[in-house]
């Protein structure tokens, strides 16, 4: 399947940057440039396109603003926050807006594509640093005690899928919870593939939110 991304970002060497490391890729298509927050809503709306790159600071509407737009726009496109700033403010309002990640510009090429190909498939790419940092800043807001969350939607998982669950609100990856629970790795990924729609959720950060939201574990 070919990945349909759509770029925004208001410096143009770096959208032409973009586009061509993409149309390099056999699994990838550049459908679309937004050179502002507002031009990448119209354009995910009319395109809908699988990914979009999103930069943070553009003219009039932002990336997190902009963001926010396009998953209620197009909910099936997913966003991935560039930006030149490694500030957790911007990790924080991205990922709260609905983005399924966040690198920096200066992420090696490699690293970039593998983030598409991830996010495309469902996966969110937040680094275990920042996953932390957002769980540290979601603290004060978990709701005490239990609550609906925990009395229905976890009555869904089987006993396996909430122990993989624990595993991911602990910011461990699928080779990390692989280890741990001593299963394959395409074992672990049927499992959270499963979760996530039991669950009705987007993607591995939203079931982090979820795990300590419904307080299956607690922000110790």
């Amino acid at each position: 399947m070919t990945i349909r991304i759509l770029i925004a970002d208001d410096e143009a060497l770096l959208r032409m940057a973009f586009g061509t490391v993409l149309e390099a890729q056999p699994d990838m298509a550049p459908v679309g440039e937004a050179a502002d927050g507002a031009q990448a809503v119209r354009l995910a709306r009319k395109l809908r396109p699988d990914v979009v790159l999103m930069d943070v600071r553009m003219p009039g509407t932002d990336g997190i603003e902009a963001t926010r737009q396009v998953i209620q726009a197009s909910p099936r496109s997913r966003v991935l926050i560039l930006t030149t700033f490694d500030l957790d403010e911007y990790a924080f309002a991205g990922l709260k807006a609905g983005a399924s990640g966040f690198l920096l510009k200066n992420t090696r090429p490699e690293e970039l594509l593998t983030a598409i190909r991830s996010v495309a498939a469902g996966d969110a790419v937040v680094s275990p640093r920042i996953t932390r940092r957002l769980l540290e800043n979601l603290r004060p807001h978990i709701p005490d005690g239990g609550g609906v969350a925990r009395d229905e939607r976890l009555n869904r998982l089987s006993t396996r899928e909430r122990e993989v669950l624990v595993q991911v609100g602990r910011g461990l990856s699928n080779i990390e919870i692989a280890a741990t629970l001593y299963l394959a790795e395409a074992t672990v990924k049927s499992h959270l593939g499963r979760i996530l729609h039991k669950l009705e959720l987007r993607d591995r950060i939203q079931a982090v939110i979820f795990a300590y939201e419904s307080r299956l574990i607690h922000p110790a």
